[in-house]
């Protein structure tokens, strides 16, 4: 018997969410960025880069705090999360839209910031979780070239 999805538990796994090497990152890419754009004498753009940037890892220190908020209560609710995640995201989208438009053409840096954060956290995210997951498919195919030599693979030469 399975249980329904309303009713099933909240499971987050652990992630490789490393804010501070995400900061840096950042404040990298807007140095790099406010240099480009200044040298298409557009400065602005490269600071809305960079605020954008920072509103990205804003809400990716948001959704952790509420991930762990959450998941340390008795009994966590999806639909806890869902509003939390949906309010977080709409705050952001409006400022980030606000920006864009009062300041615009250059304030819409910040949504290229926003964008470009997003696709920095699945990468810094992503790579160590790939890295042990290659290590651990290394070992266990370690251990069965060793099983296979023992047991033969019916391809032998004899």
């Amino acid at each position: 018997m399975t249980t329904p999805a309303q009713n099933a538990p909240l499971v987050f796994p652990s992630v490789a969410f490393r804010p501070v090497r995400l900061l840096a990152i950042s404040l990298a890419l807007t140095v790099v960025a406010m240099f480009a754009a200044g040298w298409l004498h557009h400065v602005m753009v490269g600071v809305f880069f960079g605020v954008g940037l920072l509103l990205g890892l804003l809400n990716a220190v948001g959704v952790q705090r509420s991930v762990a908020a959450i998941t340390a209560e008795a009994h966590p609710l999806k639909k806890k999360m869902a509003m939390n995640s949906a309010s977080r995201l709409m705050l952001i989208t409006v400022i980030g839209l606000a920006v864009a438009f009062v300041f615009r053409p250059d304030g819409l840096g910040v949504l290229f910031g926003l964008a470009l954060f997003q696709v920095l956290l699945v990468v810094s995210t992503a790579l160590p979780v790939w890295k042990k997951l290659r290590i651990q498919a290394a070992d266990s195919g370690s251990h069965s070239d060793v099983a296979t030599e023992r047991e033969g693979n019916g391809n032998s030469d004899d």
